[in-house]
């Protein structure tokens, strides 16, 4: 009997490794129309077997499965087992140069970010995904990514630029009937940013050409977004005092909360309605009502944030303010522990990821020392790949302050120059340079209510504030990264003061790690000599002025003293000491992207242009 040539046994084989990825396929989108209890379970397998399938010609199947098994972890709830699936996805895309699938695996990508906090790599994925539908001419793709990436923006607290991305979807999707539920999403998502920035009239005249955009609403989640739409519309109105009509819109999400049939749309109908009747002077009814949202949202936890920030709102307009400081500290636990399980998980992947990337085993050719070599080499990208991680979480923290995202570069170079002028090693002068621009991370746990009140802090409020020093400390002593104790030293103490009025734990004197006393006279005198939201610039002479008015009382005397030196030295050196301190805020993949938003925007609109212009969720396609 002949041989079988061995050509057609690898056909056999490719084929019959194809009929599996069609059968695994549609394994993973028929658990994704209808999950069930054993889905999740089902569904890793699946992917862990498209991972483990090798052959030529298969990528494209393979990506698809992945895609597919990324929305189903999106779609119950567990965004994180997506991410790591997505990026070999991204992986497989970029090696068979698919620019199309790699574009929507950036989406992909981008939408689990945003989801688990990780704002500034879903803002990089969201540029990267744009410059690809750009390039493809693919306008949905355009479009859906510009409102993706609004959003993301969004979640920065970043609502003017969000804004400048919403209008340029609505742009590209006007005239054509074929993007009418994209112009749709990014008309309302427009509305919800004004809503948070204060621009009420440009939310209310957004809202009001989005009703006249009419589409056909059929699903569940369109009926969902609708309910939203109307509890945006509804605050608005109740923030120019409109209270008739706002008493009629909720009517109107009461009934589509109706159609949707799901608990979601109940409570954000309920929270609008519970709004409406404070304001309306029914507190009572409207607290309880309030109240009951509230326990439903502890069950639901996905919207507990949205449903303790009404409850805060609705008690200080009720005149109970030790009621609302209750549900406000609250929302801060609720928010520190949301935002620090998230950055656990993302350092987690990049250890996963990493030791994925890193785990070939040394072959018979590679010597010991090579392999050592190798390790070595792997431990170094692994701390700079965290690094970068906490970096990128600490830089969105801190954009609610410093739009430009340059604040913690400048602080830890001019902390570690600090630290060498007074004569410390130039290897810890490193790490205090990267230790310095973690100084504010526990802002990331600290809510939009306190960090973006447009108003004077509360004496509350301020204690509240203050607890992003120990919520810093705390997450970056759980990183489990070694070389992380001066950094979780810095974010911890760089507000106490030499005198003992500082805070959190009032220390005085050398009681205060060296390095947090560095890091304080850099912050200070960045913060000072900068715009900030509720405050201009200062003069280098002013703040300078300022710094040595506080020697002995908030800074280190002797410290005090050679940065009072060192600065005006640095500046006559360098001439734009911005630029001298803020060099590797340049080398940020995230700022960089940022940066590409302008320009694209600047290029694609004109300076004067005045576009007529619920938070839809984002899209993947």
């Amino acid at each position: 009997m002949a041989a079988v040539p061995s050509s057609h046994l690898t056909l056999i084989a490719t084929t019959q490794v194809a009929d599996e990825l069609i059968f695994i396929a549609n394994q993973i989108k028929s658990h994704l129309a209808e999950p069930k209890k054993e889905s999740t379970s089902l569904i890793e397998k699946a992917v862990q077997r498209v991972r483990e399938i090798q052959g030529e010609g298969l990528e494209t199947q393979k990506i698809e499965c992945l895609r597919d098994a990324a929305q189903f972890f999106y779609v119950i709830g567990k965004p994180f087992a997506g991410i790591s699936s997505t990026q070999y996805a991204i992986q497989l895309a970029e090696a068979s140069a698919n620019l199309s699938l790699l574009r929507k695996c950036l989406n992909t990508l981008g939408i689990l970010c945003a989801d688990t906090g990780n704002i500034a790599l879903a803002i990089q994925s969201y540029v990267r995904a744009l410059e690809l539908a750009r390039e493809l001419g693919d306008r949905k793709g355009e479009c859906n990514t510009w409102t993706n990436l609004g959003l993301a923006l969004h979640y920065a607290a970043q609502f003017r630029e969000a804004i400048d991305c919403f209008e340029r979807a609505v742009e590209i999707s006007e005239n054509d009937d074929s993007l009418k539920q994209a112009r749709t999403a990014a008309l309302n998502n427009i509305v919800l940013s004004s809503l948070h920035m204060r621009d009420f009239r440009l939310g209310l005249k957004n809202i009001e050409i989005a009703y006249k955009e009419t589409s056909d609403f059929k699903s569940i989640n369109d009926y969902l977004n609708l309910t939203l739409r109307e509890n945006h519309y509804i605050r608005l109105l109740l923030e120019v005092d409109n209270l008739e009509k706002a008493k009629e819109r909720c009517e109107f999400a009461k009934h589509y909360a109706a159609l949707a049939k799901t608990p979601r749309a109940e409570l954000v109908a309920g929270i609008a309605e519970g709004l409406y009747e404070v304001h309306a002077g029914l507190i009572d009814l409207g607290l309880s009502r309030l109240s009951a949202n509230l326990e439903k949202a502890r069950v639901m936890r996905s919207a507990l944030r949205d449903a303790l920030i009404a409850v805060v709102k609705a008690y200080e307009l009720a005149g109970k303010p030790e009621q609302a400081l209750l549900y406000l500290r609250e929302l801060l636990d609720q928010t520190r522990t949301q935002h620090e399980t998230n950055v656990l998980e993302h350092l987690k992947l990049n250890v996963e990821f990493h030791q994925n990337t890193y785990s070939e085993k040394p072959t018979k050719a590679l010597e010991q020392q090579e392999a050592l070599l190798r390790g070595k080499i792997a431990e170094q990208e692994l701390f700079r790949s965290r690094m970068e991680t906490l970096e990128r979480l600490a830089v969105t923290a801190e954009l609610r302050d410093d739009s430009t995202g340059e604040h913690s570069y400048r602080v830890g170079k001019l902390a570690a120059i600090l630290a060498a002028e007074y004569g410390i090693k130039q290897d810890v002068v490193l790490m205090v340079d990267l230790a310095g621009r973690l100084h504010d991370i526990g802002k990331v746990g600290i809510p939009d209510a306190i960090l973006l009140k447009p108003s004077k802090l509360n004496d509350a409020e301020v204690q509240i504030m203050r607890a992003h020093t120990t919520i810093g400390a705390e997450l970056l002593a759980k990183s489990n990264i070694p070389q992380m104790q001066m950094a979780e030293d810095i974010a911890r103490y760089h507000h106490e003061w030499w005198n003992g009025n500082g805070y959190p734990n009032k220390l005085a004197g050398t009681a205060i790690p060296l390095m947090a006393r560095i890091t304080a006279l850099a912050d200070v005198f960045d913060a000072l000599s900068h715009k900030r939201p509720y405050k201009d610039a200062w003069s280098i002479e002013d703040t300078l002025q300022e710094i040595a008015s506080l020697r002995g009382k908030q800074f280190d005397p002797e410290l005090t003293d050679r940065f009072l030196e060192l600065v005006p030295r640095l500046q006559a050196e360098h001439g734009d000491l911005d630029a001298f301190l803020g060099q590797a805020a340049k080398g940020s993949s995230f700022l960089r992207a940022r940066e590409k938003i302008a320009e694209t925007l600047g290029k694609s609109r004109s300076a004067d242009r005045d576009i007529s212009s619920t938070q839809t969720p984002p899209t993947s396609s």
